[in-house]
């Protein structure tokens, strides 16, 4: 995001949210990348680790780093959820703990960022956390050289929990499964956002190396984690 606080926008028209549909996967995955694009240094990196999964089609994610299996989530045999809006995301291992603004798409067809950079926001046309689906949690690495909610988000591992309070009164329990960074121009977007028959979350920011000019990171950070219980 710019100093000025506005991301860019796309000529992309805003398109109907179909929960089958491969086009809004890979139009939401663009819209997302591109929302999260302009921030500023210098967030911590994954660790290392191997290549990135293929997406559908035959494309394959560039050389990523992550931690934790290769899959994208087995739901480890918790049923899903009824839909209900989340409030709230608490990661206890990173001290995280931030209410959710709602995150749609703007005027221009670019997806709204948080304004606050202290607030991670949700994704409003896709699936609420803990019912099936891959739920979107977006938040800032950084804001004008000052660390923001997500700057450590990296740095999580397999096994990992977070916990998502909804407005029914219930908290969404996930454990994550992995951990991957991908260059912006080699994001697999279907892997990301591809539908799974489980409850899964997928929480971005940037990383990566940042160029001051463009006010750009070269990278996206994805974790992505499954249900692994509820209470409430």
């Amino acid at each position: 995001m710019s100093r000025s606080h506005q991301g860019p926008r796309t000529t992309s028209r805003r398109p109907l949210f179909i929960v089958s549909g491969a086009v809004l996967a890979v139009t939401t995955a663009v819209l997302l990348v591109v929302g999260l694009s302009r921030q500023e240094p210098a967030p911590p990196e994954t660790a290392p680790a191997a290549q990135a999964p293929a997406v559908e089609g035959g494309q394959q994610g560039s050389q990523a780093s992550g931690s934790g299996d290769s899959s994208s989530g087995s739901g480890k045999g918790v049923g899903t959820m009824e839909a209900s809006p989340p409030e709230r995301i608490s990661i206890p291992s990173l001290k995280v703990s931030s209410s959710l603004v709602k995150l749609g798409l703007g005027k221009g067809g670019a997806m709204e960022t948080p304004t606050d950079p202290a607030k991670a926001g949700w994704y409003t046309p896709g699936p609420t956390p803990g019912a099936k689906g891959p739920a979107v949690i977006a938040g800032h690495v950084t804001w004008n050289g000052a660390q923001a909610v997500f700057f450590k988000l990296a740095t999580l591992k397999a096994g990992d929990n977070i916990e998502v309070t909804r407005q029914d009164g219930k908290t969404a329990e996930f454990t994550v499964d992995k951990i991957a960074q991908y260059p912006k121009n080699r994001f697999p977007t279907l892997e990301v956002y591809k539908n799974v028959d489980h409850a899964g979350l997928r929480l971005i920011t940037c990383a990566g190396d940042f160029d001051k000019k463009t006010h750009h990171y070269a990278d996206n950070v994805v974790v992505y984690a499954s249900l692994t219980g509820s209470r409430g």
